[in-house]
């Protein structure tokens, strides 16, 4: 199965955010080729991970280097990548310096639309939850300008709305 393919499967069974979800399935029809590279114009599927410590009550947030803003891990599908959850993952590994991370079952917990700068002008983003062990120490990677460990008020509080929403997604998935 491609990638594409995965993805259309994974928002199939998604079963949050009827409309959201709905208009990233339309936009996998309409770009069968290219939804999830980000050479496509229109848009582009991408996979995010908000990597979380339950034993600790934290969540680690990436200050971007480019958008200078507080954010959860993630980033473009690339053509390695088996499945979206396989790039959720990396992404988080990558950006974290966390090599023991390990998704949350169930699948995605949100998805978040937002525009980009040009060309491309939209990320489609489906959003997991990444569990860091309670002895994790993160590593900043090229990407980021700092990666701190927040408690989940503090983390909802600095970020953006949309991480306010998925740390919110991330506590209602773990029940805490």
């Amino acid at each position: 199965m491609s990638l594409h393919g995965d993805a259309y499967g994974v928002l199939k069974r998604y079963g949050g955010q009827p409309e959201l979800r709905d208009a990233y399935l339309a936009h996998l029809d309409a770009h069968p080729d290219d939804g999830m590279w980000k050479a496509c114009g229109a848009g582009h599927v991408t996979a995010s991970a908000l990597v979380v410590c339950p034993e600790r009550g934290e969540v680690l947030l990436t200050l971007h280097r480019k958008l200078r803003l507080w954010l959860q891990m993630g980033g473009h599908c690339e053509p390695g990548d088996v499945t979206l959850a396989d790039a959720a993952l990396r992404e988080a590994r990558e950006e974290s310096g966390i090599g023991a991370l390990e998704l949350h079952p169930g699948g995605p917990v949100r998805l978040d639309l937002h525009p980009i700068p040009g060309p491309c002008t939209r990320h489609f983003d489906v959003q997991y939850v990444a569990l860091a062990p309670a002895a994790a120490a993160a590593r900043i990677s090229d990407e980021s300008l700092d990666l701190r460990w927040f408690g989940y008020a503090e983390a909802a509080e600095i970020g953006d709305a949309s991480v306010a929403l998925l740390v919110g997604a991330a506590r209602e998935a773990l029940g805490v």
